[in-house]
């Protein structure tokens, strides 16, 4: 998102977005071959960027996709129109409308993890409950985010558990119970050996997206088994550069199979 310095607006009160550059920046990063994760960006949703603003947002990117050939693009559902206090049944209309509104717009999901949710949980079934819910409407496969405490801390105990590895169980059993609705999961815990364990327990024709911005490059190189597909908010700022070392990553890994 591209902020316009010379609007008369308070920034800290509403959003000054140069919708021209903004858009023009997405373009200039299908260009290079990448595509856009938006509205999900930790800095922007929950952070100032609210629920109509991020409507907007998405609107005017899947508009300006539908004009570029093989345009990428994924768009952050999550529950930030909710205020304190919410129940479980407030999460899940929460979803319910964001999930809605991206798809009437022809958009695809990314389906982000809930501040709400974590406030409202009392158990890991009440996180198999609402995703359940969701995974059950939606039309077509969803990424899920598990977003981790080290990039939000009202995220901690996500999944119903501090501890990652029980956490990651009760993950896996929300995909395992619903694999034709999960494209597949981004894990932004920042510990490679965690997002390498969960890849490996992963459903057949689920993929695991790195969010690891310290260990991506080694987890998206992957190993004899399997490997992370990108979806990292720090291309972006290096886009040229990592499209073109994603593009010899992907040329020596076709020289490597010949």
């Amino acid at each position: 998102m591209v902020a316009d310095p010379l609007a008369d607006a308070d920034p800290w009160l509403e959003p000054a977005i140069d919708w021209e550059r903004t858009v023009a920046f997405r373009r200039h990063l299908w260009s290079l071959g990448l595509g856009v994760a938006e509205a999900m960006d930790t800095a922007q949703r929950g952070m100032g960027l609210d629920w109509k603003t991020s409507l907007e947002l998405i609107r005017r990117t899947l508009d300006a996709a539908r004009d570029v050939s093989g345009a990428l693009t994924g768009c952050g559902a999550g529950t930030d129109q909710l205020d304190g206090g919410a129940s479980l049944d407030d999460v899940i209309r929460a979803y319910e409308e964001q999930c809605a509104a991206i798809e009437k717009l022809g958009g695809r999901i990314v389906l982000m993890a809930s501040r709400a949710l974590v406030k409202a949980a009392r158990s890991p079934d009440d996180y198999a409950k609402v995703y359940g819910r969701i995974l059950a409407q939606v039309k077509e496969p969803v990424i899920i985010h598990w977003l981790g405490e080290l990039f939000d801390p009202a995220l901690e105990g996500y999944w119903g558990h501090k501890d990652h590895y029980k956490a990651m169980e009760v993950a896996i059993d929300v995909i395992a119970a619903h694999p034709e609705k999960v494209d597949g999961v981004k894990v932004s815990l920042l510990d490679k050996d965690k997002e390498i364990a969960m890849r490996r327990r992963l459903p057949q024709g689920v993929r695991m997206f790195t969010g690891d911005d310290f260990n991506y490059a080694e987890l998206i190189a992957g190993d004899a088994q399997h490997y992370s597909d990108a979806l990292l908010g720090i291309f972006d700022a290096i886009a040229p550069a990592a499209s073109a070392a994603l593009g010899a990553l992907t040329r020596g890994s076709a020289r490597s199979r010949a």
